[in-house]
């Protein structure tokens, strides 16, 4: 793996990705998703731990359960996007440790710890919903990613009787290019980086 991607891979995935808030009408076929996660599951969490969780809503009565639940800036654009998804994570992701993790007893490493939990779970997951945005891009999908919801409310509306919890909501579907806000500058390198 020493290679570079080429420069047009690089676009789709960061250069000229955008985030997108309206959204032409066409559908996400279910299969594509199940290609997302299929690409997603790959990428790197703390010993192999997986805890994000990602709840897919596509269809009008999972939709009308959601929009309640939203800031009033976000009804509209997540209506209209094809999918949005909940991602969370979950706080028993320790129990899966015997198969995700089996060289040591990785499980040992958590229970009774919560607080190490709640940060292990939040981190990893967050990262598992960042892996989603760059395989949904990679797969020819556009992103919209949200805060501005009720996690309380969205946890108690679809992840009730679990240990999953709500971090953020991805719309996901093919962004209408008419609709784009003009780019946001990035801080440049010495705002943002030391090499020591």
């Amino acid at each position: 793996m020493t290679a570079s991607l080429a420069a047009d891979a690089l676009d789709r995935l960061f250069r000229t990705a955008r985030t997108h808030n309206a959204w032409l009408d066409r559908p996400v076929e279910p299969d594509l998703l199940h290609r997302l996660y299929e690409l997603l599951k790959w990428g790197p969490t703390s010993a192999n731990i997986s805890p994000a969780r990602f709840l897919f809503i596509t269809s009008s009565e999972a939709k009308q359960r959601l929009l309640p639940l939203l800031d009033e800036g976000n009804r509209g654009k997540t209506l209209a996007a094809p999918v949005t998804v909940v991602i969370g994570h979950d706080l028993a992701f320790y129990e899966k440790l015997p198969y995700l993790f089996p060289h040591t007893d990785a499980r040992a490493w958590f229970v009774g710890n919560q607080p190490l939990i709640d940060s292990a779970a939040f981190r990893n997951g967050t990262l598992q919903g960042a892996y989603l945005m760059l395989a949904a891009r990679a797969l020819g999908l556009d992103c919209g990613p949200m805060s501005g919801f009720d996690n309380a409310a969205v946890d108690a509306e679809f992840f009730a009787g679990s240990a999953i919890r709500s971090n953020f909501l991805c719309n996901l579907g093919y962004g209408d290019p008419a609709a784009l806000f003009p780019r946001s500058p990035r801080l440049a390198f010495d705002e943002a980086c030391r090499i020591l």
